[in-house]
């Protein structure tokens, strides 16, 4: 048989969910015919014809109808209710030329009844047409809908994929800001859809695929949207989920659809959002081991090796987690470039401040600079929903545009949650709080390797935090050095160091800081190669790079038991310099605190007011009695901290007057423990 025949021949498969349909419909149809007649019938019962003569003559029969020449309907009398009677069917009996008579002498009524062609048109349409009607209408949407979006049952293998053509996405690379590197990498791919023999004429192909890998957040998604905005091709918009639903092979069959569409309309993009869905590797190891899904990333590799480049299809993908996609998926001939989507730096998040405040009403005070500078970290989702924050606030307060306050506040919000109200602490948890954040931002004040203190607060928020401290950096930083870090050890027990000093006790307020100073010592070890112990050997990997961060240990049983005394070591000497300057600066300490619980919330220039003016004091105190050394008799000792930490001017006022002595402590005992100088 040639193909031609082939062709012409009806597929048996296809035309089983139609057969099928037809039959139940016929069955239902019946069924429901067969009802109609017996609810028409009522209590109707058949007898035989010479009971019914013998009741014509006892004069039983109120009425005899003739149902179109084919049998008799007899009603009894004594049946008043009409809705209620009993009626009794009888075969005609042709040859009975007496019934008229007996139903004459008997006082009988009798008539003859036929039914009219409009009479017969209802019936037909309501016993058989309107049955079937409704049987194929519940099919029809059963088949439609139970496959999804995917057309039913009979068009399940489709592809979901949305198409956008030209700017219907809304979106352009106008709205993407911070991924300036990224936009070139894509920008070169719409050029050459729209201009290839620039790319023909010297030889260059097209890449066939590009991988956008990167953290939650950062806008892998709404870039590809902005690249259909400004393609000017149509682009095909599909999640890794769509391939794959309740019947196995749709995804192989999805996959196939999508590229025979995208081969009828090319030049176009395919964008595959979230591929790590149906990219994950097939070694059993790494959570393959799924015949559907193995199917379907079989399919996606061999129609990305199919396709000629030359047309114009491009592939673009999406992941979080490009370490678990297979090797076969990321060579060079499928996904020829990976472009990195990182979280923004300094400028980046400036540009995308500006463009999500560009549509909000700000006043004067505005700096973005500063919030940039506050929002180290940060990706472009997480500013937008800080610019919203601050003018749903300004919305809340009466005012008609952010200010920096707004903007200030949003942060707080997404970091640590909103105010929290109606938890009151009583005053000794009050106090305990006030000294502990205090500590904090002590510690950082006294390191020249800290970072400035913006904000102290003992304002509780909804995210758990009973106060919290916090800081601005000067500049973006893309290192840190080994000093910075231990400076932010010191900096994360300097609360732990203030309760114990303060209260002689300690409380379940420092686990948040303990936990993520505990992290950065054993990177140090693990990861930097800053312990001495270990040297420049690397100890542990990073699995989930752009997600979770976890860490995964590469080294023996003996080897992890010496990194555990090792960062036990680091975060010790970080607390016990925590306490030793808490216990030089316990006067600052009182002072800031008590000027905390009155004010509940003060700034970093409030903060640091009062630590000069403390400062200050002490530089007086000290010429003071250095004076009084001078005189006679008198013995010239002050007794001062040897680590006393003045401002550049306090500094300067104190050389240009007497000489100050400074004896320091040789050592400090909290609880039995000593902590030397």
């Amino acid at each position: 048989m040639d193909n031609k025949d082939k062709k012409n021949k009806p597929d048996i498969n296809k035309l089983k969910p139609i057969i099928i349909v037809i039959v139940i419909a016929l069955i239902f149809t019946a069924a429901v015919n067969l009802g109609l007649n017996r609810f028409s019938k009522g209590t109707q019962t058949e007898i035989s014809y010479d009971k019914f003569i013998t009741m014509l003559d006892k004069k039983e029969v109120e009425e005899v109808v003739l149902e179109n020449g084919r049998y008799y309907t007899i009603t009894p009398k004594e049946q008043n209710n009409p809705l209620s009677k009993t009626t009794y069917r009888v075969v005609q009996v042709t040859s009975d030329y007496e019934l008229v008579k007996r139903l004459t002498e008997s006082g009988t009524k009798f008539r003859a009844t036929t039914d009219s062609a409009s009479d017969m048109i209802i019936s037909v349409l309501l016993t058989w047409i309107l049955p079937f009607v409704l049987i194929y209408g519940f099919f029809f949407l059963m088949m439609r809908n139970v496959g999804g979006k995917g057309g039913g049952i009979m068009g399940v293998g489709k592809s979901n994929a949305k198409l956008y053509v030209e700017k219907s996405t809304g979106v352009t690379f106008a709205d993407v800001a911070g991924q300036e590197e990224s936009k070139e990498s894509l920008m070169e791919m719409v050029d050459f859809l729209n201009n290839p023999e620039r790319y023909v004429e010297i030889g260059a192909r097209l890449p066939k695929g590009a991988l956008m890998v990167g953290p939650p957040g950062t806008g892998k998604t709404l870039m590809a949207k902005a690249l259909a905005g400004e393609a000017g091709v149509p682009f095909f918009f599909l999640s890794g989920s769509d391939f794959v639903e309740m019947f196995v092979g749709v995804g192989a069959s999805r996959v196939r659809d999508l590229f025979k569409q995208a081969q009828d309309m090319a030049p176009c993009i395919i964008f595959i959002d979230e591929i790590d869905a149906i990219g994950k590797s097939r070694d059993n190891r790494l959570g393959g081991g799924n015949d559907e899904r193995e199917q379907t990333l079989n399919a996606l590799l061999a129609e990305m090796d199919g396709f000629d480049s030359s047309k114009g299809i491009i592939i673009l993908a999406a992941t979080n987690r490009p370490e678990v996609l297979d090797k076969a998926l990321l060579r060079p001939g499928r996904f020829d470039r990976r472009v990195v989507v990182e979280r923004p730096d300094l400028k980046g998040r400036i540009e995308i401040l500006k463009v999500h405040s560009k549509e909000v009403h700000i006043d004067e005070t505005v700096d973005l600079k500063e919030i940039a500078l506050a929002t180290s970290g940060a990706v472009g989702a997480d500013l937008a929903n800080m610019v919203n924050e601050a003018a749903l606030l300004a919305v809340k307060e009466g005012r008609k545009a952010v200010s920096q306050k707004d903007l200030f506040e949003a942060v707080e919000v997404v970091i640590a949650g909103k105010e929290k109200k109606d938890r009151i602490m009583n005053n000794d948890e009050k106090r305990i709080v006030a000294y502990h954040e205090v500590g904090h931002a002590l510690v950082m004040a006294l390191q020249k390797n800290s970072e400035p203190v913006q904000k102290i607060t003992i304002v509780p928020r909804t995210m758990g935090a009973l106060g919290y401290t916090m800081q601005t950096p000067e500049e973006e930083k893309y290192l840190k050095t080994k000093d910075e870090m231990l400076a932010d050890l010191v900096s994360f027990y300097g609360g732990r160091a203030a309760e114990q000093i303060k209260f002689n006790s300690v409380t379940t307020g420092a686990s948040n800081d303990i936990e993520r100073a505990t992290a950065i010592a054993r990177a140090m070890v693990t990861q930097y190669g800053m312990s001495d112990t270990f040297g420049v050997v690397g100890l542990e990997r990073i699995a989930g790079q752009y997600l979770d961060g976890r860490r995964v240990l590469e080294c023996s049983e003996v080897t992890e038991a010496e990194i555990d005394k090792e960062v036990m070591s680091i975060v010790n000497n970080a607390y016990n310099q925590a306490v030793t300057l808490i216990m030089q600066n316990i006067d600052i300490l009182d002072r800031v605190a008590e000027f905390l619980l009155e004010k509940e919330t003060i700034t970093g220039k409030e903060f640091m007011k009062i630590v000069k003016e403390v400062e200050a004091d002490r530089v007086l105190t000290a010429q003071a009695e250095a004076a009084g050394a001078d005189a006679p008799g008198a013995e010239a000792e002050v007794v001062a901290s040897e680590e006393v930490v003045a401002s550049e001017e306090v500094v300067a006022e104190a050389e240009d007057g007497e000489d100050v002595i400074v004896v320091p402590d040789d050592e400090i005992t909290i609880d039995g423990v000593e902590f030397e100088e």
